[in-house]
């Protein structure tokens, strides 16, 4: 049987939209979005019925009609942890904690709320596949050193398994029958051993632990953190901006722009070229901690996502890992094609329907 599938992945100042019949793309846009009009909208939420117009007229350009479309499929946002990975069905208690930001406001809230708004008039089904909040820990992954806080799964878990899927279809096997470490590289980066279908572990990639990335501090020292907090010079939403958008590559070298600071490099920029290095070396000893996690039975590590693309950066986080482990490159997070295979998965029976 074949489906329509419209896909719909929102950003901070995009909407992402694509059309695939079955597994093949038809149609796919960036909508970008005017960022004065977007302030006009008191919260994320209130952005619903003007991103749905925009999408309504993406299908109005290429001659589409919502009844045409089989399935809706949004990109899942900030929702309570999920037990497994896979598809989920877009329910009514889905989509109040989504509309009341019950556990964080973030645009990608609005993936499922825009598929159900098309879907529940024409009794379609709407989807989400692999949330951020994808948690398939053990215990013992939660205990952080500190019983006032738990580590938590919060990672690209997305693009994370679809990667890892890929990998092993490409090398005949099945995902569930491999042990990965799958290494995104973006704005935030996230390490995760993936053990038999299942990512038992990884550094949380918002605010958490980890190496540090273009924009991110990962983990850093906790006493010099307190004292700063303490200080009376930052708000606690300044604090945070410092770790998450003012941190990582951005507090070095004043820029997340992975291209901007290759560029530096080439032109003998010895500073830039330490740092950058440092982000991978970083890379590196998280790569090593889910190594020795897995008891070093690890069949290959996987780099993906949008800093993939750099050959200089990862070639430098080869040069550690392929004697002791094959690994390859996957640049890129082709996020469109994930939501559209891991629906697809489902209506083809393959992989059973998740339950919020």
């Amino acid at each position: 049987m074949d489906y329509l599938l419209l896909v719909i992945n929102p950003g901070s100042t995009s909407t992402k939209v694509a059309l695939f019949l079955n597994d093949k793309l038809i149609q796919e846009a960036t909508l970008r979005h005017d960022v004065e009009k977007l302030e006009q909208y008191k919260s994320i939420i209130d952005q619903l019925e003007f991103r749905k117009q925009v999408i309504m007229d993406f299908l109005l350009d290429h001659k589409y009609q919502l009844n045409q479309i089989d399935v809706f499929v949004g990109r899942g946002g900030l929702l309570k942890s999920l037990k497994n990975g896979g598809a989920y069905l877009v329910t009514e208690q889905m989509l109040d904690d989504l509309r009341t930001c019950r556990y964080g406001a973030h645009a990608s809230n609005l993936g499922a709320l825009l598929a159900a708004s098309f879907a529940k008039p024409f009794n379609r089904p709407a989807y989400i596949v692999d949330p951020v909040v994808v948690d398939e820990f053990e215990e013992i992954s939660r205990v952080s050193g500190q019983k006032l806080f738990e580590r938590k799964s919060i990672f690209h878990a997305l693009n994370q398994k679809a990667t890892a899927k890929r990998h092993a279809r490409s090398m005949g096997k099945n995902y569930e029958d491999m042990n990965l470490i799958v290494v995104h590289l973006g704005g935030g980066i996230s390490v995760g051993l993936h053990r038999k279908g299942r990512v038992v572990d990884v550094n949380n990639a918002l605010g958490g632990d980890g190496p540090f990335s273009p924009e991110r501090t990962g983990t850093i020292p906790t006493y010099p953190l307190v004292e700063l907090c303490f200080s009376g010079q930052y708000t606690e939403k300044e604090v945070k901006k410092l770790l998450v958008g003012q941190g990582g590559l951005v507090s070095y070298l004043g820029t997340n722009n992975g291209r901007e600071i290759e560029e530096r490099i080439a032109k003998g920029d010895a500073e830039a070229q330490f740092y950058y290095e440092a982000m991978g070396y970083n890379v590196v000893k998280e790569i090593g901690a889910m190594f020795f996690a897995c008891k070093g039975r690890v069949d290959a590590v996987l780099i993906t996502g949008g800093l993939a693309h750099s050959k200089y950066f990862t070639d430098y986080i080869k040069s550690y890992t392929e004697k002791t482990v094959p690994t390859y490159v996957y640049p890129g997070e082709d996020e469109m094609r994930a939501l559209a295979e891991g629906t697809l998965r489902v209506l083809r029976k393959e992989e059973k329907l998740q339950a919020y």
